[in-house]
Order: structure tokens, then sequence, then C-alpha cells
């Protein structure tokens, strides 16, 4: 057969992996496609909902069967035209799909045909609705009527939430024509479950039950979207459920839509919450789903492009359909803006070394001088398949770990629920334990491969023991210890969903505050917060940090994860550490000959490093974070969260010289130039800075003019540009600086200025 399937979604790519297994088939197109189902068969560029061109196309080439995925190609009425065509077509008529397209409509088929359904009421005119809301006792759901990418969908909080909802859709048009009619149903209380049927029109084959989750992040929290994930089969949907929602919902609905003259031919889909009274239907889809086919069509055994056939003849009765009896989980990874906005094209990486058992379906995937890229909204299903549910929960985020493009977000809760994530009181409270125990898993392997030979226990243990017999080595040893955390740039890389960096930022700075006092690190101690704690942001965390110890050569020993409710805001943590070194006696810094005329050597930053968030917040609050820089090739998100820089590897072999050169360093941390450079300086002693001995990075010079800030401020609060300074012996400026492998910069000298001890000329 030679078959044409519509979309360019995940949903497509999984139709297209599993029709492509089938020894009827000839050929396959899909349109437009993406580079997934270019995989298995060929694209063509040619949009959903042009129908002439499509069944041009499908004339052209003979094509015996026409799959359609999404509803929009439905609601346009591709399947009338390609079955006024001769063609044999799986979807819905134009007709039949408004049990989808309206839900005007699908409410009010429901009432006709006694399909258990929450209470509702239409509305296209906003007093109307206004007054409505008034007189219900229930909490409520406010929908907008048509197609809006499973975002037309608003649960309010509060009356002020609903008239705000009222006012996007009827008012303010914010789903467009979508919005001409408003309905407002009780929100109904219970678990949902998603159930999809075969239909030839009369018959109906279920498939496995699955849950998705539509919220953004966590816990169901942030905006709904059209799918964050999915699990199959879903076992708060056992047989006999599933029985019960076959007679009461599917059956009745494919017969009410025959006995009103439009055969429901295709798949459907029911929406259904379980409620104390017994199951009733939140919304119909006219269509698989998306990311629930992701998880359903790979646990099938059978022929897919049979099945289909047959329900296009109307040859579905009898016909036995045979599923794996394993899981399937299935995590959507996003682009950063998703769902408000989109943001630019980002490469790709990790994906040839997915596990064997994960499934790859693309979604927001666009191919360029043969790179694959991420090109906003939903970018890729990650499936996992195994033969138990927390098995398949693994092996998904196994394969997710995989997979690295800027501003990826995925939800780390996919299946949590099914997996027991409503256990004890003190979970109800905000508290899981059994998180902490998986973030301990997660992270296990990464602090390992920091340990040397002085660790002497396990990550886990009460207390971390290091063997400091190294010390006796040491001529007269000075242990050095330093506390400091992140700030607020936590808050940004939450808004941004990237989390590696602060790991990195948090150890390095600590290194940094030891190494001006000449120290060598020995091990590093962390301490994270959060509201709820979710595994895997801790884990990427911790893997930043891994590799800035591995990178130190000092040991993550150990730390603290503390969970706290209501006190950090949902997606926000507090990261902090405490680093011990050791120097000797004779290399401590700063010495005491640092003298007037001693010059200062600046060694370039990579960003702000971890200070100034606050203020920075602030000025790019409203700003794209995804523009390119003035006068730069660099985001203004990248720049904002590269990592703080460690100078180690740079300036402790010149430390440890018996004739070291350097007399002291100032760490450009929290208060700039004013404030640190005056921490190393004797009493009686200041510092000139010149303006113009190196040039200000590009984000500096942008934020200066954003935020219409002064130049002494921006000295006071930022490193600009300059991350550690050295103090040296004019005699000795020339040596230390061909004996620093990268270019430096002599941004000024000490002086007799007790005055004011930095003074910028």
């Amino acid at each position: 057969m030679k078959v044409l399937l519509v979309g360019s979604g995940g949903r497509e790519h999984a139709l297209a992996w599993k029709l492509a297994q089938s020894p009827q088939l000839s050929a396959l197109w899909t349109a437009p496609g993406n580079p997934g189902t270019g995989q298995v068969g060929k694209n063509i560029p040619i949009p959903v909902t042009d129908i002439p061109r499509l069944q041009e196309f499908c004339r052209l080439h003979a094509v015996d069967l026409v799959v359609i995925g999404p509803e929009a190609a439905l609601e346009a009425g591709l399947a009338d035209a390609c079955m006024a065509d001769g063609m044999a077509v799986f979807g819905p008529s134009q007709a039949a799909a408004r049990i989808e397209t309206s839900k005007t409509f699908a409410k009010q088929f429901m009432q006709r045909h006694d399909i258990p359904t929450a209470r509702f009421a239409v509305y296209d005119q906003l007093e109307a609705a206004q007054e409505h809301l008034k007189q219900v006792d229930y909490p409520i759901v406010v929908k907008a009527s048509g197609l809006a990418a499973g975002k037309g969908v608003i649960l309010p909080n509060n009356p002020e939430q609903a008239q705000a909802a009222l006012r996007d859709m009827l008012v303010s048009r914010a789903f467009g024509a979508a919005g001409d009619q408003v309905v407002i149903e009780e929100r109904l209380q219970g678990e949902e479950v998603s159930l999809l049927a075969f239909c030839d029109g009369q018959s109906l084959a279920l498939m496995p039950p699955a849950q998705d989750h539509k919220r953004l992040l966590d816990n169901d929290q942030g905006p709904n979207t059209g799918g964050m994930g999915a699990y199959a089969p879903a076992p708060l949907c056992p047989p006999e459920l599933q029985a019960e929602i076959l007679k009461k919902i599917m059956q009745p609905a494919v017969d009410g839509l025959r006995n009103e003259g439009m055969p429901f031919i295709g798949v459907l889909y029911a929406g259904v919450i379980l409620t104390a009274q017994g199951p009733q239907v939140l919304e119909f889809n006219a269509r698989f789903g998306d990311p629930e086919t992701q998880v359903i069509i790979p646990l099938l055994n059978s022929d897919l492009l049979e099945i289909i056939t047959r329900c296009t003849r109307q040859e579905l009765a009898g016909h036995t359909i045979h599923w794996q009896p394993d899981s399937a989980v299935c995590v959507v990874m996003t682009s950063a803006g998703y769902p408000v906005k989109s943001t630019p094209p980002a490469v790709i990486q990790g994906l040839e070394s997915l596990p064997a058992d994960c499934r790859l379906f693309h979604a927001g995937v666009s191919q360029k001088d043969g790179a694959l890229l991420a090109s906003g909204g939903r970018v890729l299903g990650v499936t996992g398949l195994a033969a138990g549910l927390p098995q398949a929960v693994e092996a998904a985020y196994r394969g997710v770990k995989q997979i690295h493009f800027d501003g990826a977000h995925y939800r780390k809760d996919i299946a949590h629920t099914a997996l027991g994530g409503n256990g004890s009181a003190y979970k109800m409270a905000g508290v899981d334990i059994d998180a902490g125990n998986r973030a301990v898993d997660l992270i296990r392997e990464a602090v390992r491969s920091t340990f040397n030979r002085q660790v002497l226990t396990d990550i886990g243990s009460f207390g971390g023991l290091f063997d400091a017999t190294l010390l006796v080595k040491m001529k007269a040893p000075v242990l050095v210890a330093s506390t400091d955390g992140v700030g607020t740039k936590v808050k940004l890389a939450a808004r941004l969903r990237r989390y590696r960096g602060l790991g990195m930022d948090i150890v390095n700075h600590c290194i940094d505050d030891i190494l001006v006092q000449g120290a060598r690190p020995l091990f590093f101690l962390d301490y994270f917060a959060a509201s709820q704690l979710q595994p895997e942001i801790l884990a990427e965390i911790v893997d930043g940090m891994a590799e800035a110890c591995r990178a130190a050569g000092c040991v993550l020993l150990g730390g603290e994860t503390a969970e706290m409710p209501g006190v950090y805001q949902p997606e926000e943590c507090d990261i902090a550490g405490t680093i011990v070194g050791c120097v000797e006696r004779s290399h401590i810094l700063p010495r005491h000959d640092i003298s007037a005329g001693d010059r200062l050597i600046g060694l370039a930053s990579i960003g702000p490093h971890t200070n100034g968030y606050s203020l920075l917040r602030k000025i790019f609050e409203d700003v794209d974070l995804f523009q390119k820089i003035p006068a730069s090739d660099e985001t203004v998100a990248d720049a904002l969260l590269a990592p703080h820089r460690s100078y180690l590897d740079l300036l402790l072999p010149l430390i440890e010289r018996s004739d070291s050169p350097i007399k002291g360093l100032a760490h450009i941390t929290g208060g700039g130039f004013l404030e640190n450079i005056p921490r190393i300086l004797p009493k009686h002693l200041g510092a000139h800075i010149r303006f113009g001995t190196w040039e200000i990075p590009p984000l500096f010079r942008m934020v200066q003019k954003l935020g219409q800030i002064s130049q002494t401020e921006m000295f006071r609060v930022f490193n600009m540009g300059i991350g550690m300074v050295i103090v040296a012996a004019e005699s000795d400026v020339s040596a230390l600086q061909s004996a620093i492998p990268e270019p430096t910069f002599v941004i000024g000298e000490i002086v007799d200025d007790i005055q004011q001890k930095v003074r910028l000329i």
C-alpha cells in the first residue's frame, strides 16, 4: 500500500516508525513531516491544511490510504476531501471531528446521549458569562470552545482569575477564533486517564490506558501545554474500569455519532476523570494523542497498517490486536520559552548514544547542514520501554540525560503518581523522602568520580572522612576554609531551566576564595535547598559540581539536601558550599611586602560569575534573553549563565614557587573592584584602577545602558570583565605575564592613598 501520513509532530514520527514495519507498505510519505519521519519514509513540504495540494499529491502518486494525525487537518475537512476522491482515510469527517474541534458541540452531544460529564454552560458574550460566574457555587474550568493547541483550558483559583480568563478569550482574543465561545464547566476532582480506541464507525478496540501530564512544571504546576509526557499502561485504569468506560462512554459516543449521520472512523480519545461518582468525560479528541501515541504505539505488537485498513473497511469487529505486556514512559523535552514564546534554534547533541531501551521521537526538530536543531515548542519525546513501570521511568530519564540543547526543559516527575508518589503524610506536607533517595542514586556516580585515596567514606554517610596524613609531608601546613553561596543567580537559572552551571559556580567561587590565600583545595561540601526536591535538577547541579571538583583535583566529600516547602518558590533553589584547602605557611597570601608602585594585573572573567544578579534580573526582567548582545555573537542568556571561572590551574603553580612573583590576589566577587581589592592591602595603601587598560565586555556595556547605571556603581557591583587581580612588583610584571598562557592586563598600581582605597582614573 502507498500511504500518506499527515502531520509533523512526535505523534507522526511514532506512527511513521510503526507503519514502516508493515510488510503491506510499499511507500510512505509524511506531510510535512520532520527529520524523524524522514528517516523511515519521505517528507513532502505541504502544510497539513493545504487540502488542494494534498489531494493533488495523492492523485499524482496513486495514494491508497491517508492517515491524518493533527486535529487542525480534521477541522479543515481533509478527510472529507480525500474520501470524495475515492481514497481510504483513517480520520473522521469534519462533522464527526467536532467532538474535539468544538467543545460546545461535544458537551451538548454528551448531554444528548447521557454520557457522564461535568455540569456546564456556554457563552459568547462577556457580560452573560460573568453573570453565570456569580451564580455557581463550585470550582470551575474555563475552556475556549475551539482548537487552541492544548492551551485553551484555564483552571482559575479564584473569581478574579476566572474573570481574567473570560476577558482573555472573549475580549482580548488570546485564543483567536477558538475563543468565540467559552465553556464554563464544573471542575471535577480525581485522577485523569486517557483511553484511546481504534474505531471503524461501529466497533471499537481499546488501546492500553495512558496518563499524560499537561502542566509545564513538576507537581502539576505552571500553564497547560500540549503535553509534557505520558506513560502506559496506567495502573489506575485496570481492565474492569476500562470495560465500564467502554460501556458508558466510548461505545455510546460512537453509536451517537453514527445515529446522527456522521460515523466515526479513526481514533476516538476520551480524556476521563475518575471521580467518586464514577468516570466522567473531561474531553473527547478525534485522533491519536500526543504524547500518548509515543507510549502506546511502541507497545503494539500487531501490524498498525492492517488495523488501520480494517477500520477504513468496517472490518475491525472480531480482529485481535496484540500488545506487549511491558510499560512505556515518554518524557517530552521542550525549548526554553514553551509554551509562551518561541526561542532561536539550538543544536541538539547526544542523540547518537541513547540507551537500547529508549525510542526517540522528533517533534519540533529541524535539520540544517547535517545538524539537528531544536526549533521551538515540544522538541523531542524520549520513550523508555521496560518490563515494569519503574524500569521504564529509569530508562526514559537515562535517555533524556544523554541529550543536550540550549534551554532544554522537561518535567522530572513523569509517572511519579503511578509509582506511589502520593505516599506518606510527610510527603503530603511537601517533603518527599523517596525523592531524596532517588536523588542520591542519581548523583552517586558523579560524586564518586571526584574521590581519591584520601576519601574513607562513601556517599550517604553521616559525615565525610578525609585522610589528612598528606599534610604530614608539608613543612608547616595551614588549613584554609571558606563558605559561600551562588545567590540569586539561581532564580535566573530557574527561569531558563539551566542548572548545571550553578554547580560549577559554587565550587569555582569557593576555590577562588581560598586561592587568594595561596591554598590548594582538598575537599568541598555542598548545601542544596528547595521547596520541593526534584532529583533530576539536583543531579544536574551536582554533575556541574563534580566536573569543577575533578578539574581542580578536589573531592566532593559530601553535603546536605534540604526540602523546605513554603520557604522557596517552585523551580527555585538555594546553593551554598564550604571548601577546605591547605597552604604552606610560607606561601600564605597576601604577603607583607606589598608596597606603593606594585602593579595590578587583571585576569579575564567569563561573565558576571556569581555576583550582581539581583540587579541583573531586574534589568533583564522584560528583555528577550535569547537576543544577541550588541557587538557580540553571544546571547544574553549564555552570557548571564556562563559559569564562574576558576583560576587555580593558572595561578597555583606560580604561587607555590619558592621565588613566587605573586604578592597578593584579589578575587573580584561581591562588591566589585571597590570592595575586594582593599581586602588584601595594608591599611596605609590604596589602588588606582585605570580605565581603558582592558576592554569592557559587551554584556556589561549593555547592562550599564539598560540600567542607566553610573560608572562607579558598575565597578562596585560587577567584575567588569576582570575576575582575579594579581599584585606584583613592577619588575616582575613582564615575566609574570609571560608565565600565564593567556592575555593579561596591567590595570593599575598600588599607591600611597588612604583617603580613597580604590580610585578609578
